[in-house]
């Protein structure tokens, strides 16, 4: 089997799963035609990465106060992270000045700006730094403080001191979850503290969130999807939400 079949499948057992509330691997073996012993291998490997927990014959996603961590986060919708980031490339010019915030979607954005010339980038993250290293004439300037040692990241006061300085055309970030009603959510409160301060730093604030955040239970919460200029998205979002959306000049791109 190809190494692509297999990713794909485990992220769509993942979208599946943030979808429900549990599933039997009889189930997952249903609706991905195929059998249910490579489900239960499949799940294995999930439940070893600590991405699901299986209990008394279902599978469900585990919900935690803090979110995993970022190597396993990276295997997770990752062709649809690409999708959202190509559609992010084509959203911001050659030259632009842009601010990257944190974690596995907004890499893969950053990625993709590479290919730019010229840019200016502030980033609270050193993966986003290093994913741009081979961008020819970019600038970046990189927050300083503290590190987050499990996602090599700055959050909290450090991030909020450091977006301050700048003023950029563009932002990129991500949450770690959103409601049913829209509200875009975070595993804490530095998190929601970094997310305010790069969005307050840019003309055009833009939200990145892959299907698996929709509809996750979290602690803190602040603003709704359509106080944000343009939402990247492949998650499902109810009606009402884009009629918000719509109503406040929030732009949807759904990949």
């Amino acid at each position: 089997m190809r190494r692509t079949d297999l990713t794909q499948r485990r992220d769509s057992i993942i979208t599946l799963l943030s979808q429900n509330d549990a599933l039997s691997a009889a189930e997952l073996s249903g609706r991905l035609s195929v059998s249910v012993q490579t489900i239960r291998a499949d799940l294995r490997e999930l439940d070893d990465a600590a991405l699901v927990l299986r209990r008394n014959g279902k599978v469900r996603l585990r919900q935690q106060s803090e979110n995993i961590g970022y190597l396993p986060r990276e295997s997770i919708a990752r062709q649809e992270k690409q999708r959202i980031a190509l559609a992010v490339k084509n959203l911001i010019p050659t030259g632009a000045r842009v601010a990257l915030g944190t974690g596995t979607t907004v890499e893969n954005c950053a990625r993709l700006l590479a290919s730019h010339e010229n840019l200016f980038v502030a980033s609270n993250s050193l993966h986003a730094v290093c994913a741009l290293q081979n961008a020819a004439g970019v600038t970046v300037e990189m927050a300083g403080g503290a590190v987050r040692m499990r996602d090599l990241d700055l959050i909290g006061a450090a991030a909020l001191e450091f977006f301050m300085k700048y003023r950029v055309d563009y932002a990129v970030f991500s949450c770690g979850g959103l409601s049913p009603s829209g509200a875009v959510m975070d595993y804490n409160s530095d998190e929601v503290t970094a997310r305010k301060a790069i969005s307050n730093c840019a003309k055009t604030t833009i939200l990145v969130v892959d299907s698996g955040k929709a509809n996750l239970d979290l602690a803190c919460q602040h603003v709704h999807l359509w106080q944000y200029d343009i939402v990247v998205t492949s998650a499902e979002l109810a009606a009402d939400v884009m009629r918000n959306c719509a109503k406040n000049a929030c732009r949807i791109i759904q990949v």
